[in-house]
């Protein structure tokens, strides 16, 4: 069974499509089976790596029909995946008046035993379709820049979305995923430091307001002209040689979610520090 990751934040522009391609690139490039699901109605991880087959259908098939058939895509990275095909804007407004918000979680679960990951990309703002893909996830992920003004609407708006689908009585058949927010584009400067210190604080306090499970990552994405590179050439950035601390601090990433078996991740460690 896969292990099912919604990279989520209401805020747009904090680089959850970069961080969903290259997490999932990585592990792909471990031997992992990973299968990509652009969730959000600007389909910028569906363009983000060649298409090497396209499928004849995607999201809208996978969320308004349960349809499993047909809707899976392979790209040049070793993923594969779900393209976002809304192209008339019917997911926001069929979710919002019928219980399809399940859907994605009923179907994501009958592909499981096909992958060891899914990872599911969202838009950068509230609606029903991130709605399921919260609901679908066994962890949440959520890149945090270290601006004061990012971090305060990620705490507020984000969080509050979260705790909003937890599930009613008409809603019993889930629980909400752990959150773990991710430090990304971060830069070793005394203000990010204070920053991150601020962050840290105010997690605490505003998880317990929102009574969300929430844990901020040691791992750090840091600022790189590497990860414009990667996504100007379509490629997932472990792949850039010439870039080795990118792929140890995706290697943190996943240590500290726990999504390699112990063996595995020592030996993984090692191999990137000899790049």
């Amino acid at each position: 069974m896969s292990k099912i990751i919604t990279i989520c934040s209401t805020k747009g522009g904090v680089g959850k499509t970069t961080l969903t391609a290259n997490l999932g690139g990585f592990l792909a490039s471990l031997g992992k089976r990973v299968l990509l699901v652009d969730a959000d109605m600007q389909p910028s991880l569906t363009r983000y790596f060649e298409h090497t087959y396209s499928a004849p259908a995607g999201l809208v098939s996978l969320l308004l029909d349960k349809n499993i058939i047909n809707t899976i895509s392979q790209t040049n990275s070793g993923c594969d995946l779900i393209r976002s095909d809304d192209t008339d804007s019917r997911l926001p407004i069929e979710l919002a008046k019928s219980d399809f918000r399940l859907n994605l979680k009923e179907s994501l679960n009958d592909l499981s035993p096909q992958y060891d990951f899914i990872l599911v990309d969202t838009q950068g703002a509230k609606g029903p379709v991130q709605d399921a893909a919260i609901i679908a996830a066994d962890i949440l992920l959520s890149p945090i820049p270290v601006e004061a003004l990012s971090a305060r609407e990620f705490l507020d708006a984000t969080l509050g979305m979260i705790a909003s689908n937890r599930p009613s009585s008409r809603f019993s058949s889930y629980s909400i995923a752990p959150l773990y927010g991710l430090i990304y584009r971060a830069d070793h400067t005394r203000d990010a430091a204070l920053n991150t210190e601020l962050l840290t604080e105010a997690i605490s306090i505003m998880a317990g307001k929102y009574q969300v499970d929430m844990t901020l990552l040691d791992a750090k994405i840091y600022a790189s002209v590497a990860w414009r590179e990667a996504a100007s050439l379509g490629v997932a950035i472990h792949t850039l040689k010439k870039h080795p601390m990118a792929n140890r601090s995706l290697m943190a990433v996943i240590a500290e979610l726990g999504l390699l078996p112990k063996a595995e991740e020592a030996e993984e460690k090692d191999g990137v520090s000899h790049d």
